[in-house]
């Protein structure tokens, strides 16, 4: 039957495919896919951990003692029962052979059947069974997890066939979760997944940023669809409209297979712009920037036509590492690497900005009551100066292979700023008394806090540019956790103390001659561009897949007629009302 399920745009387009879902667990599961010449070793890693679980029950047994109650003797004959049924076993295997899952991925895959088997079931006291068969699968993950091999980018899936479409056509995969932290996300980048939608998340959580930065469909905040969605149901993703549809039936998957064809189509069309100079009609020329997450994203950067990065966010070199953080001197080949491949253009590297929505690993749970107002971005890195010297000198020493801009993340204080620049010297004069070369770098703070909004001539006393960071901006002058969705309605980019900020900003940095620019979602936001355009900015920096289609607001646009409209905007109440009308 044909149902759908709501949630938050976060990256747009059609994706049509089968639902892979990734179960959750009390033990942190590693979802990727091994090789072909794997399978065989990761059945094995299957069959042993099974094994031991069955070993350890066995000699549970043996140790009761004789007056031990008849329920927990009959609760462990279950458990051994579940593990020794030939047929979880066989499913379990298949998972791994078909599919190329890890052991751990394939036990979870099966047990989501399972569970829903023991749902269907009219007897109550065997849907209760149900959660032997949890506790089983957690003891077998808790030895699987003891010898798991490290999560490792996917490769391509296997080839199956599409059934629905057409025989020689690979199946498509969609990822339907809870949740996933951004570190997974990464995992999953180059893979085989034409979209994913997740139960919970904001439209500016992490996750949903390293989404768009995929380019793939994706909706967030969908509350059940995890619960309600069934291994291999096919499935369609909405992302223009934030909707999963499953088991649609052929005249809907017709329908929108007719969507994604026009949405390839509008994409080619988009990218006769790539060499196109983003200049608007009245002559005004805008610098468009690219957000990366690591160096091999530059690819993409040049490939639409960007003319700089403008945010390498730098925390993902650090995150899912189970506490080993990256050397000086690997810091350096990341930073290189992302200079040489922008051939020349400037790269702007923040500082590692990790805590909240973005922890370094799962282990390292943030148990803050609201950790986005804790130890996080350059807080964290102040309280470890060894840490921020080793990634400063890795930053300095790649700045002697191109133009680097170093940028500061969630500043508010005077004396945090003195700090960090205080330790830039340190790391300068530890280069030289080692002799080696560095280059001269641009320093820079993002305003993303409102002290910092209404501290700017301070700020640009120190700084050389300043770059609005509009996602966590909006979270703290609205005091909305941006990755929960049940406040996401409330996460509103057009609040007039949002706008206020923002211009007074862009302002400030015109007066004093000290270049801004916008990095957060914000400057890629297509309906946002006029307005931006208007209020003065002329530097957006956003993920690669956003920028031609904000090149083309900019070519159709003059500022000099934006500019009274931007200020009336700006000036009233209700400003949604005014951009409806523009």
């Amino acid at each position: 039957m044909t149902f759908s399920v709501h949630g938050l745009t976060v990256s747009r387009g059609i994706a049509i495919g089968r639902a892979v879902l990734v179960g959750s667990s009390r033990v942190d599961v590693a979802h990727y896919f091994v090789q072909p010449d794997e399978v065989e070793a990761e059945i094995e890693r299957m069959r042993v951990a099974r094994d031991t679980v069955i070993e350890e029950l066995q000699r549970m047994q043996l140790d009761m003692p004789k007056d031990m109650p008849a329920e927990l003797v009959a609760m462990i004959d279950v458990h051994l029962m579940l593990l020794q049924d030939d047929a979880l076993a066989h499913e379990v295997r298949r998972w791994i052979k078909e599919r190329l899952y890890n052991a751990e991925w394939a036990l979870t895959s099966q047990l989501e059947v399972i569970v829903r088997q023991f749902d269907e079931m009219e007897d109550e006291y065997l849907r209760e069974r149900k959660a032997d068969m949890e506790q089983v699968v957690e003891r077998v993950l808790r030895h699987l997890k003891g010898a798991a091999s490290p999560v490792i980018a996917a490769p391509r899936a296997p080839r199956q066939q599409d059934l629905l479409l057409d025989d020689t056509l690979d199946v498509p995969l969609v990822l339907v979760a809870h949740d996933l932290s951004p570190a997974d996300m990464l995992h999953f980048k180059n893979s085989v997944f034409a979209g994913f939608v997740t139960d919970v998340g904001g439209k500016t959580s992490h996750t949903a940023i390293v989404a768009r930065s995929m380019d793939i469909p994706a909706v967030v905040g969908a509350r059940a669809a995890s619960h309600l969605t069934r291994q291999d149901d096919w499935v369609i993703i909405d992302g223009d409209a934030g909707v999963m549809i499953v088991d649609p039936s052929p005249i809907i998957l017709a329908e929108y297979g007719f969507k994604q064809r026009q949405g390839e189509l509008e994409r080619g069309r988009l990218l006769r712009l790539k060499n196109t100079p983003a200049v608007t009609l009245d002559g005004q020329r805008i610098e468009l920037l690219a957000n990366i997450e690591q160096p091999t994203d530059t690819a993409a950067a040049l490939a639409a036509g960007a003319v700089g990065v403008g945010l390498f966010r730098s925390e993902f070199l650090f995150m899912g590492r189970e506490g080993q953080l990256p050397d000086e001197d690997e810091q350096y080949a990341a930073y290189r690497a992302a200079v040489e491949g922008m051939h020349g253009m400037p790269v702007t590297i923040r500082t590692v900005d990790v805590g909240a929505d973005k922890p370094l690993d799962d282990r390292r749970s943030d148990n803050h009551l609201n950790p986005a107002l804790g130890l996080r971005a350059i807080r964290w890195s102040l309280s470890e100066p060894a840490m921020f010297k080793t990634q400063l000198r890795a930053i300095l020493r790649a700045a002697a292979h191109g133009r680097v801009r170093l940028m500061i993340p969630m500043l508010a204080h005077g004396r945090e700023i003195r700090q960090t620049l205080a330790l830039l010297d340190k790391a300068r004069a530890q280069l030289d008394e080692r002799g080696m070369a560095y280059g001269d770098v641009k320093v820079g703070a993002m305003i993303e806090v409102p002290a910092a909004a209404l501290s700017l001539r301070l700020f640009l006393k120190y700084f050389d540019f300043l770059s609005i960071g509009t996602n966590d901006l909006i979270q703290y002058t609205l005091a909305i956790d941006r990755a929960d969705e049940s406040v996401a309605h409330l996460f509103d980019q057009l609040h007039p103390a949002v706008l206020k900020l923002v211009a007074g900003t862009i302002a400030e940095g015109a007066v004093q001659g000290k270049p801004v620019s916008v990095c957060g979602e914000m400057a890629g936001d297509a309906s946002m561009t006029r307005l931006l355009l208007g209020l003065g900015l002329r530097s957006f920096s956003m993920h690669p897949s956003q920028l031609l289609v904000v090149k083309q607001e900019i070519l159709r646009a003059d500022t000099s007629k934006l500019a009274p409209w931007a200020q009336a905007v700006l000036d009233s109440d209700e400003p949604v009302e005014l951009l409806a009308l523009a």
